[in-house]
């Protein structure tokens, strides 16, 4: 368990562990993908998976396997889809 000093209070009583900055500023569009992939990846294979296969002992094994692939090719297309999304995104929004 993370002592006091280690958690911060976030609004209504919250408290998250402290995570302190460690990768340089140059690594932020890689790191963002990179956690985007995973998690996207992540909640849709679970959800794939169980509508294919339903809830039996080997679920997770699958979902794991179909995850970790899904991650492989998800992080190099966020890498190269998220610069055309963001010119596409700033072409249809109005500027206030």
């Amino acid at each position: 368990m993370l002592s006091k000093n280690r958690l911060r209070r976030h609004g209504r009583g919250r408290r998250s562990a402290v995570v302190k900055p460690f990768l340089p500023k140059r690594f932020e569009t890689i790191a963002f993908g990179f956690l985007l992939a995973g998690m996207m990846s992540f909640l849709v294979t679970g959800l794939a998976t169980g509508l294919a296969v339903g809830m039996h002992s080997e679920f997770v094994a699958l979902w794991m396997k179909a995850w970790l692939s899904s991650w492989a090719v998800a992080f190099p297309v966020v890498l190269i889809v998220a610069p055309i999304v963001r010119r596409i995104v700033q072409r249809i929004i109005i500027e206030d």
